[in-house]
Parts: structure tokens; C-alpha cells; sequence
């Protein structure tokens, strides 16, 4: 099983941008934090972080055919990002969204998510943790849909 695992802009900024709210730990920590959540799941992971909307879509768009499921924080494009959600849709690969803040207790803006709307579930408030629960939700989805088939 291989995922796709996207982080939006400002994501790499993680330590510096903000540690009240996002923690302490940099990105370096994030993604071996991932990282090692997959290996102990069995999934290959596939990391990726883009400041870039384009290039995020890019990289959905490259998934198709290629990934089991997607793992996508898209940050600030979040509440913004239709693109995002275009690209979700049109690959049509499962995807659970992540978000290490709880954006539902943030700013009104923050209230709406785009990519959101084409993901199977979403992970808000529980920092790294998010990821972890994710990758195991979307394992057990997956697998669940398989057995269903026979």
C-alpha cells in the first residue's frame, strides 16, 4: 500500500512559525514522525511539501494511478483552495485530510475547507498525533473497501 502524503505552505516553517499553536518540533520531526508512522503500518510513504499551490496540484494530479490513498494537510489552502479540491476529485484516490491545529476553534475564516470537502475524514487539533490517526484511518478504509469487493 503506498500513500501520498502532502504538506501545504508554511508547513516547513514548523518550530519557527508560531509554536503555541503548532508546537515546538520542526518539519525534520514531522516527517520522520510520518515516516516511521508508515513503516509501522506497512505503507510506503511518499512525502511531499509544496508553499506552492500549483505544485501541489501537480502532485495529485501525478498520484493518480500510482497511490492508494492521500494524506493531505493543505494549510492556508485550506480554506482557499478550489484547485485543490478540483485535483482531489479528479484523481478520485481516497484522502483524509490532517490539520495539527484545531481550525474549528480558530478564526472564522478558517471555518470552511476546501480540499476538506473531497476527503473521506479530517483530523483537527491533535498535532503529529493527527497524522498517525490518519495513516491508520485510511489503511483500515482502505482495506474495509477491498474486502467488501469479494
Amino acid at each position: 500500500m503506498k500513500f501520498l502524503i502532502i504538506n501545504g505552505p508554511n508547513l516547513n516553517m514548523l518550530g519557527i512559525r508560531e509554536p503555541e499553536i503548532y508546537g515546538a518540533q520542526d518539519f525534520r520531526a514531522l516527517q520522520r514522525f510520518i515516516y516511521d508512522c508508515c513503516l509501522e503500518e506497512k505503507i510506503e510513504p511518499v512525502l511531499f511539501q509544496s508553499n506552492h499551490e500549483g505544485a501541489i496540484v501537480d502532485r495529485i494530479q501525478a498520484a493518480y494511478r500510482d497511490a492508494d490513498g492521500i494524506i493531505i494537510n493543505p494549510a492556508a489552502y485550506t480554506h482557499t483552495s478550489v484547485a485543490i479540491l478540483d485535483a482531489l476529485k479528479a484523481v478520485a484516490i481516497p484522502a483524509v485530510e490532517v490539520h495539527l491545529s484545531d481550525v474549528g476553534s480558530r478564526e472564522s475564516f478558517r471555518q470552511i475547507s476546501y480540499p476538506g470537502m473531497a476527503c473521506i475524514k479530517t483530523y483537527a487539533g491533535l498535532g503529529f498525533e493527527g497524522y498517525r490517526q490518519a495513516i491508520r484511518y485510511l489503511k483500515d478504509w482502505l482495506i474495509e473497501r477491498e474486502q467488501a469487493k469479494k
